[in-house]
């Protein structure tokens, strides 16, 4: 695994160690862990605006199948839409 340095100030250290401590888990797995925790939140807000975008969209909802089957197909007989 490649080794990353980061400088902390004296708070964060602080911080960072009592969250060790608490968990009883070495800092580095709290470092990880919050870092996994960060991504996840990052992709849970991509995906929530996602979902924003999808929304404006205002797409209907398609027809059930039977009606969809009938459409397409009369879309691609000869003579229809292609």
């Amino acid at each position: 695994m490649p080794r990353l340095d980061v400088r902390l100030d004296a708070e964060q250290r602080r911080r960072l160690e009592e969250l060790a401590e608490t968990s009883a888990r070495p800092i580095s797995d709290i470092v990880r862990g919050l870092i996994d925790d960060a991504y996840d939140d990052v992709l849970r807000e991509r995906r929530r605006q996602a979902v924003e975008r999808l929304i404006k969209l205002e797409v209907e909802d398609p027809p059930d199948a039977t009606t969809l089957s009938r459409e397409l197909e009369a879309a691609h007989e000869p003579g229809g839409l292609h």
